[in-house]
């Protein structure tokens, strides 16, 4: 056993509340907490600053970004994945689950090529050579607007670490583009599409949900089963889909896109998770439900980065804000997405967790981060 690392007079961000006080770290494990603001010899004094469990973030694209910076740019993985994780660390998340597509469609125009595999097997290498910083997860993102699903989830096993399958209907008109206007933006931005070119892959994505998309749902959810995985909806906009999403088992909801789909998966005991982003920015960039309303109608449970990881921190506190209650924002990115996934070592300050902490300060509203562990380790 090393000696205990002792990271004192902070304000612990404590299960419902802040107190002055001290933890101590030994062997990547929390193994004390003390009251007050007396700093042991040999204790890093943090000068009040917060010390709050490190940020788990249940969706993020970053990896995505950091494999293709540029449409046709494939960037080497190994190095991708090495400066994904160190970005994550220097915004405070220590646990991740890296969302990964799994869904392909041939079609040269769509431009949909599978990846997930051989991705997945480059950054658990990686993981098992202990070259990463913080602790990574696979989140599978099942298209079930697609032609590939099956074959692709079926590539996957029990020695994969997939936490998580989130069901992805990407179907023009429906969920998150029912304004095909917003659609259209999108996604000729994103691959250069004409009209004509915009009004085929319309097309043919229709086309792909009317031929796979049920058997697809069907056997997303019986992946998910077989990883042991915890299974999300994504997009749900309407009471409806939410109670075939709780017919699924589905604990746990993504951007919901309206106030009805957020109300009733309350109802139904599912989870809300909105994206950071949203609640930044005041709204959301496809015209959905602004995660803001959510929060002050009591419905937003849990926050993600989505696409910008330093959004995760900067939200939490603003909710907290709002919220009136530090503790209260914290926990939609660290106790409340730990709970969410089943992961019972971390996301509190409590003896026997994980010693993955974060130290910050607010200055000028915005929270500063000075230090992050993880497993015990200065990781940023």
């Amino acid at each position: 056993m090393t000696e205990p690392l002792i990271l004192a007079n902070a304000t612990l961000v404590l299960p419902g509340e802040t107190r002055v006080g001290s933890i101590a770290l030994t062997d990547g494990v929390i193994t004390d907490i003390a009251d007050g603001a007396s700093v042991p010899k040999g204790a890093i004094d943090l000068g009040g600053d917060y010390l709050c469990p490190g940020l788990v973030e249940l969706h993020t694209d970053n990896l995505e970004r950091h494999i293709q910076p540029r449409p046709k740019v494939d960037w080497p993985h190994a190095a991708a994945i090495i400066a994904h994780d160190a970005e994550l660390a220097g915004t405070g998340i220590t646990t991740v689950f890296d969302a990964m597509r799994v869904g392909s469609i041939k079609a040269a125009e769509a431009r949909y090529g599978a990846y997930a595999r051989s991705l997945a097997s480059e950054l658990l290498e990686l993981r098992d050579q202990d070259a990463l910083k913080i602790s990574h997860f696979l989140h599978l993102r099942a298209e079930v607007c697609s032609e590939t699903l099956v074959n692709e989830l079926n590539e996957f096993g029990d020695a994969d670490r997939v936490g998580l399958v989130s069901l992805m209907d990407h179907t023009p008109g429906q969920r998150q583009f029912r304004d095909m206007s917003k659609l259209e933006a999108y996604v000729k931005g994103k691959h250069g599409f004409d009209d004509g070119g915009f009004k085929a892959h319309v097309a043919g994505l229709k086309r792909m949900r009317d031929t796979y998309g049920d058997l697809h749902e069907v056997e997303a959810v019986k992946a998910a089963r077989r990883f042991g995985a915890v299974l999300a909806s994504h997009d749900d906009t309407t009471a409806e889909q939410v109670t075939v999403s709780a017919g699924h088992g589905i604990h746990l909801a993504e951007f919901p896109t309206t106030i009805e789909a957020a109300r009733a998966c309350h109802d139904h005991g599912i989870k809300v998770m909105m994206g950071a982003p949203n609640l930044i920015r005041g709204g959301s960039h496809s015209g959905n439900v602004a995660a803001k309303d959510l929060a002050q109608l009591e419905l937003l449970d849990v926050l993600s980065s989505d696409y910008v990881p330093a959004a995760l921190l900067l939200a939490a506190a603003q909710l907290g804000e709002l919220w009136g209650d530090i503790a209260r924002g914290l926990a939609t990115v660290t106790s409340a997405p730990a709970d969410a996934v089943n992961l019972t070592d971390r996301g509190r300050i409590e003896i026997g967790k994980r010693a993955d902490l974060i130290r910050f300060r607010m200055r000028a509203g915005v929270p500063a981060l000075g230090a992050v562990w993880s497993r015990g380790n200065r990781v940023a």
